[in-house]
């Protein structure tokens, strides 16, 4: 009796370190680009992207099943270098920053995770509305002060209530449907609290 306890104390230990591994990193908004860019006039492709964002990766360099990432963005800091624009972005017409002034993102797993590259998949909630969605993933690099992704994906903004458009007079749309999201991520070790 006492061995089989002492064989299950050590196998308890051993699960609790290798959990222990996954180090927690916080987004470097600084040196990180969370972006956007959508079909427009039915001619190229307008970008924009978000300059006020926070979040953490959970990174084990030897287990890609025991990464997690958070990220909220604050929708009022959207960029597409137009005031303008801008300002018509963060009206009910499309992102309605006033009733819903973050979108966030919390992964649920990592597949397919081969020679750094796989499939980030998570919960994307934006306008009210949380769906799945699965981003293409690609390791840039990793030092023992973090670590840095690039991730792209793309969603249908009618799927979370954005449905503004405009017919043109000659035909077609003012604005495509799909939003491709192509993010530039470091995350860096916490900074000890002065």
């Amino acid at each position: 009796m006492k061995n089989t306890m002492m064989r299950l104390a050590a196998v308890v230990l051993a699960a609790c370190a290798t959990a222990a591994q996954a180090a927690v990193y916080e987004i470097d908004a600084v040196h990180s680009e969370l972006g956007f860019k959508i079909r427009h006039m039915m001619l190229g492709k307008s970008a924009g992207k978000f300059k006020t964002f926070s979040g953490t990766v959970e990174y084990d360099g030897k287990d890609a099943k025991k990464w997690a990432t958070k990220a909220v963005i604050d929708v009022n800091s959207i960029d597409t270098a137009n005031e303008k624009r801008d300002g018509h972005l963060k009206s009910p017409d499309f992102f309605d920053a006033a009733k819903y002034p973050t979108i966030e993102f919390a992964s649920t797993k990592v597949t397919g995770w081969k020679e750094g590259k796989g499939k980030l998949h998570g919960k994307f909630t934006m306008h009210g509305v949380t769906k799945d969605i699965a981003l293409e993933l690609e390791l840039n690099g990793e030092t023992e002060q973090g670590v840095g992704f690039t991730a792209r994906g793309k969603i249908d903004r009618r799927d979370y209530g954005i449905v503004y458009n405009k017919v043109l007079d000659k035909g077609g749309v003012a604005l495509g449907t799909d939003v491709e999201i192509p993010l530039e991520i470091e995350a860096l070790k916490p900074q000890p609290k002065k």
